[in-house]
């Protein structure tokens, strides 16, 4: 047996890897090719692996899971709490609760499942999970406002659920199922599970700060005492209470995940490394155990079931949950399409499905299978599948602005880019500019804006302009030199303190803003041009000037004196950039495709001028 056992954990585990490896080829979540491979393994397929092929399957599910979710929950940050405001708690709270009884409801009447089974399948299909959303905003780097609640749901829910799910079993094996001994089961395994996992998360932090452990080999040692760590508290939670594990090894990864630990990133790649190995041999080997037989037999009440999670009960626990907030209209409707499932319920359910079979009730096990493996495999082909797509259909991946520098200068540069639509992120490492920041409500990123890894971390891959903004030159000319010679932005702009300081900045190629010369500009307009200077002090207040490219069809080959009258409101185009040269226009000038035009009038008039002049 074993000699058969060991080449078939081999191949699983190297499948899985050319799974990722695709996945990041073709920009789509590895699941997809997971499922994939496990099906075309399976009995449906070419039958290497069957129900024999793993007589301990429970067991390695189990500890995969812990695995998983302690990496999810690791890299849950607080500060990413914070960015997220109210979205992600009503996500969690809300939304989950939408998503337990819309399902359940769904699941009773389309497959006439009984109230018991109808809320265990609703449960188990709350989860969305960091093991299908990761890899999706991996792909789609949204406004970090809308990936904190994505994933924060994520992680989260794959915790509340499992224990709900497991809550609502226990509760059905019952003689007498009731609510007292619903709240009794799951506040033991839910208070139980924390209380755990703070314990194992203050035991493992107590090692790696005060306990030598080696010079030479400390990082590796470190490594494992993490993973050690989150096994040992799974088991510890699983041994008081069954599923108590999986809120134990999330507790102690969102606990460690934000303590100041050693050799953090070093722990944080190992774990990595582990997880896509677990995730890719569980998700192949449960996808291989599936059975067509047990899809066909829901028939077309799992087809409703599927069409109502992905574009009824999904879409409304979004809408509840983010009405009144920063999102916006496209990203509502990005995270509304956005909710694949995961390991968790497949992974949970499959054990459910063994004790039912076991107690001879095949017919709940082979619904409660089928229902939600053909959800996860619907969501994830579709929501998974094509969530780039749809991304950038609804223009939710906005480019970057970095702003290095927290101060009042770099507070209201960020104010002004975030009052058009930018999606700034302000990198700062003094901790009151950082408080300062995060109370006006901006995207902080703690770090030291003059190394790379820093810039790069806070996004500036998928930045288009860096703006260095504090108050000393030779910072910011770094900055400068960094953004020019390693970055590839479209525009760099650093400010300048000292006047005289100015041409070795324009040395570098990036835009100038001297504090000396703006502020004797801004002097000179008041006694010059006084009624421009009261304007643009006061635009605030109702006016506006910005600038778009022109990509609507029914403005380009059109003269001026045609379109400006169709533009919304008092609002008028001031200069046009054709071909690198900027100048006012004549009432006879033809726009064409790519001009640039720099529109004035009513702040709304200007910003509705922009979406029509961009064909929105």
């Amino acid at each position: 047996m074993s000699s058969q056992l060991i080449p078939l954990v081999a191949a699983i585990i190297a499948i899985g890897v050319a799974a990722q490896l695709l996945a990041d080829r073709f920009e789509v979540p590895s699941i997809v090719f997971l499922l994939a491979a496990g099906i075309a393994l399976g009995p449906e397929g070419m039958g290497v692996i069957t129900d024999d092929s793993f007589a301990s399957l429970p067991a390695i599910v189990g500890l995969s899971v812990a695995i998983i979710v302690f990496e999810g929950a690791f890299h849950l940050r607080i500060e990413k709490l914070r960015q997220a405001t109210s979205e992600s708690l009503r996500l969690i709270t809300i939304g989950a609760l939408v998503a337990l009884v819309g399902t359940a409801a769904v699941v009773r009447f389309a497959l006439g499942a009984g109230w018991g089974l109808a809320f265990l399948i609703g449960a188990l299909l709350v989860a969305t999970g960091p093991t299908v959303i990761t890899p999706i905003l991996s792909v789609v780097p949204v406004r970090d406002r809308v990936q904190a609640a994505l994933e924060t749901e994520g992680i989260v829910n794959d915790v509340t659920a499992a224990i709900l799910a497991v809550v609502v079993f226990k509760t059905l094996r019952l003689d007498e199922p009731t609510l007292s001994a619903f709240l009794g089961l799951f506040i033991e395994r839910f208070g139980g599970g924390v209380a755990i996992g703070l314990v194992v998360a203050g035991i493992v932090w107590l090692v790696l700060r005060y306990i030598d452990l080696s010079p030479g080999s400390a990082p590796q040692n470190a490594r494992l005492v993490v993973l050690a760590g989150a096994l040992v508290a799974f088991g510890a939670g699983e041994t008081v209470a069954s599923e108590a594990g999986v809120a134990a090894v999330a507790t102690a990864g969102v606990v460690l995940g934000n303590l100041d630990l050693p050799y953090e990133e070093q722990i944080s790649d190992f774990k990595g490394d582990i997880t896509l190995i677990v995730l890719s041999f569980v998700f192949i080997a449960l996808a291989a155990l599936l059975e067509l037989g047990d899809l066909l037999a829901l028939g077309m009440g799992g087809v409703v079931v599927v069409l109502a999670i992905m574009f009824v009960i999904r879409p409304l626990l979004v809408y509840l949950s983010t009405v009144g907030g920063d999102f916006t209209r496209n990203e509502r409707l990005f995270v509304g399409f956005v909710g694949p499932r995961g390991i968790i319920p497949a992974s949970v359910a499959t054990l459910f499905a063994i004790e039912l079979q076991a107690a001879g009730n095949d017919e709940a096990a082979t619904l409660l299978v089928g229902t939600v493996f053909l959800v996860i495999l619907s969501t994830v082909v579709l929501q998974g599948g094509l969530a780039r797509h749809i991304a950038e259909f609804l223009d939710v991946i906005p480019m970057r602005v970095l702003v290095i520098g927290g101060g009042q200068v770099g507070r209201e540069v960020a104010r002004r880019l975030e009052d058009r639509g930018e999606n700034v992120v302000i990198i700062e490492n003094d901790e009151t500019v950082i408080e300062q920041a995060r109370e006006a409500g901006f995207a902080v990123h703690i770090g030291d804006g003059t190394k790379i890894e820093t810039l790069r971390s806070a996004g500036a891959d998928n930045a288009r302009t860096v703006v260095a903004t504090t108050g000393d030159d030779e910072v910011n000319l770094l900055i400068g030199q960094l953004a020019t010679t390693k970055l590839d932005t479209e525009r760099v702009v650093c400010r300048v303190n000292d006047a005289e300081n100015v041409e070795a900045f324009e040395e570098l190629g990036v835009d100038t803003i001297s504090s000396t010369l703006a502020t004797a500009q801004a002097i000179d307009n008041a006694i010059e041009r006084p009624a421009m200077a009261r304007w643009a002090r006061n635009i605030e207040e109702g006016g506006d000037v910005q600038e778009v490219t022109v990509k609507s069809e029914e403005f380009i080959g059109r003269p001026i004196r045609e379109v400006g009258p169709e533009l919304p409101g008092r609002c008028l185009i001031g200069l046009v950039t054709h071909d690198g040269e900027t100048f006012v226009p004549d009432a006879d000038y033809v726009l064409e495709r790519g001009d640039h035009l720099t529109l004035i009038g009513d702040h709304d008039a200007v910003r509705d001028a922009m979406a029509v002049c961009r064909g929105d």
